[in-house]
This record gives structure tokens, C-alpha cells and sequence, in this order.
């Protein structure tokens, strides 16, 4: 496909990420969209008579022309989402990007990724969890992705940094600038040890609302996410809040009561919208990870023939979900919490399942 014309379907007025896919779909290709074909785009799911009267062609391409020139003067790469080099984990959300724009060398795809966001005013104890986490995660021979923010983003890529670990910063605006300026000096040695992504084009700001967009990505290349310290408001909760809409697993540090900074984390933990760790090992076990790089075979559960019928409903259910909430599965079973406790207390005392705190439960 035509790269200034995928460049090009981006600069399209009213036209998101996953809209763009779906005429891409609709079409074949990028180009056929400039053909000048304006009753089949009124067709396209999603698209009216009055957003194709908005679309400018003549003006999207001519930015894409300019940000050609840009991306061969600064060597910077363009992974459209048909590109095997793609981030395969990111392209299954709705909402992945039509292209990113990177620069680095590292493989996106490699075996184990983790994402570690936190807040911009990381404390003492935030750095240290930092560095104790990425200090054991070398051992699992994993890409470490973040959004090169100030404080704990920026700590985790500069551990990455000592340790000989991979790591990708994911930015909110183009390629042509670097936000905050303070980072400049890590962002250009991640260059030689990961790299950098966006999917923003050049002359493109760090405007507010391009940062919850961009959070999107650090959650969805991810197997899993880690918040290290944050508060009750914040990119790292709405980063974690994305994870768990793509069904991705997500981690917290439990923090000191009272302590501003550790708000965010707790309050994940209590809701069920984190898993409660200490350090890389709970993740690792989660997750099925094994050192250098290999990968626990994942055991498939044998039910027996003789389990009773609510037992094997819950079984076949957390077949499908990774974890579930007592109050999920109460809804999933229809079952009185009665019945569902005591059945969940047997196939716990059979080995069949395990709770996790907050009465979340798992197989195995």
C-alpha cells in the first residue's frame, strides 16, 4: 500500500484509528480512498454524508507529502498496522493506531513485554521499587515500555538503561520535539538500547489530551501492566483502567495508608482492578513466566466426571476469564451466594481453583 497515502487517511478530518481500519478494510487499500469515490465512502460503516463533506484530501495529502520528507531526513520508521514488525499485542485492541512512527532497534514483538507507569512525582520509595523490579525483570529477558514522563516513567527507562534491558517510550506528540526536555539525554540512549514511538506525526504538541490517547498504546503492547506508585488521579490509574478493558492483566505496589502517592495504587488493589505483588516473582507466576525467557507450559485442567453441576459451571466459566470476582461470578452462574460460596470453598479445598485476595478467584 501506498505509505503517502496511509500517512495521508491519518490526516483526515473526523477520522480516528479505528475508523481509518475500517475503510482501509472497506477499500483494499489507502489510495483508493483519494480516488475521488465519494458515494462508496458514504457506504463505509460509521461514515455519513456530512463527515465525508468535512474530509480534506487535498490538505491531508499535502501534510503527508511534508511528513515524508521528515521521516527519510530523520530516519525514523513508519509500521503500518499490516506490517509484521507491528506490535502484534496492539493491534488486537479496537483501538490500535493505523501506524506508528518509530525510531530505535529493538524488536516489538519480542516473547515478554511489560509496561511500568507510576506518577510524575515519584517518591524514594517508588524509585527503589523501580529498580528492584527491573533489577529481577532482567532474568526474564523482557521489553520494558513506558511514556518517558518525569518520575517513575523515566526511572524505569533509566534502570533499563544501566541494566542492558530493552525499553520503549511511547510519546504523546511528534517525532520533531521531545516532552519534558529533561528526558532528552535517555530518550537518545534508548535509541541504542529499545527505542522510541509515537503515532503522531511531526509539528504535532504535547497537548493534554494527547496523553490518555497515547496511554493506550503503553497498556495495549504489553502483556501486563505494573503501577508502581501513583496517585488517586493520574495517567498511571487511566493507563491501568485501559489495560483491564483489553483484558490484559495489571499489577500494583501496595503503599502506606495516608500516603498521597500510594492512593492510586491501593485503591486499584481494593477494587480488584490490580493484583496485589511485591516483587517480580508474583508476576512472573501470574503470568506463567519462567527465567531466560522460556515459558511455563500452561497445565489444561482435567475435571473429573463425578464434579457436581454448579462445580462444573464455575469451572467452565474461569475456563474463559483468567480471574474473576465473587460478585462476577455470582452474575456469570446466576447462583445464590450461599451455593456459590460453599461450592467455591470445595473446589478450593480440591485444588481445582485459587483465591486471590479481595475474594477473586483463578484456576489451578
Amino acid at each position: 500500500m501506498s505509505l503517502l497515502h496511509q500517512i495521508a487517511l491519518t490526516n483526515l478530518k473526523n477520522i480516528g484509528a479505528t475508523l481509518s481500519k475500517t475503510i482501509v478494510a472497506y477499500f483494499g487499500d489507502a489510495e483508493r480512498v483519494f480516488a475521488g469515490n465519494e458515494q462508496r465512502l458514504k457506504k463505509v460503516p460509521g461514515i455519513g454524508e456530512k463527515t465525508v463533506a468535512q474530509l480534506n484530501f487535498t490538505e491531508a495529502l499535502h501534510k503527508a507529502e511534508t511528513e515524508l520528507k521528515f521521516i527519510e531526513k530523520h530516519g525514523v520508521d513508519v509500521l503500518l498496522y499490516t506490517d509484521p514488525r507491528y506490535p502484534k499485542r496492539l493491534k488486537n485492541c479496537h483501538d490500535a493506531p493505523l501506524l506508528l512512527y518509530s525510531k530505535g532497534n529493538t524488536n516489538l514483538n519480542t516473547q515478554h513485554v511489560i509496561s511500568i507507569v507510576g506518577t510524575r512525582n515519584a517518591t524514594d520509595y517508588g524509585r527503589q521499587l523501580c529498580k528492584q523490579l527491573i533489577e529481577e525483570l532482567q532474568q526474564y529477558n523482557v521489553l520494558i515500555v513506558s511514556g518517558l514522563a518525569l518520575g517513575i516513567d523515566v526511572a524505569a527507562h533509566k534502570e533499563c538503561l544501566r541494566l542492558n534491558v530493552p525499553t520503549i517510550g511511547v510519546l504523546g506528540h511528534g517525532h520533531d520535539r521531545l516532552y519534558p526536555s529533561q528526558n532528552r539525554q535517555v530518550a537518545e540512549k534508548m535509541l541504542e538500547q529499545g527505542g522510541i514511538l509515537t503515532e503522531y506525526p511531526s509539528g504535532t504538541r504535547p497537548d493534554r489530551e494527547k496523553f490518555p490517547a497515547r496511554n493506550r498504546i503503553v497498556a495495549g503492547m504489553a502483556d501486563a501492566t505494573i503501577v508502581v506508585e501513583a496517585s488517586i488521579k493520574g495517567g498511571a490509574l487511566i493507563t491501568a483502567e485501559i489495560a483491564n478493558s483489553y483484558n490484559r492483566d495489571v499489577f500494583a505496589f501496595p503503599g502506606r495508608l495516608g500516603d498521597e502517592f500510594s492512593e492510586g495504587c491501593n485503591f486499584l488493589i481494593r477494587n480488584n482492578k490490580a493484583a496485589l505483588i511485591s516483587c517480580m516473582a508474583d508476576v512472573a507466576f501470574s503470568l506463567g513466566w519462567e527465567k531466560n525467557g522460556s515459558t511455563k507450559p500452561k497445565r489444561q485442567l482435567a475435571i473429573p466426571i463425578d464434579v457436581p453441576d454448579d462445580e462444573r459451571l464455575i469451572l467452565n466459566i474461569l475456563q474463559e476469564h483468567k480471574t474473576l470476582a465473587i460478585d462476577e461470578l455470582t452474575i456469570k452462574t446466576n447462583m445464590p451466594m450461599s451455593q456459590l460460596a460453599m461450592a467455591l470453598l470445595n473446589m478450593e479445598m480440591q485444588g481445582y481453583i485459587t483465591s486471590l485476595p479481595g475474594k477473586v478467584y483463578r484456576l489451578g
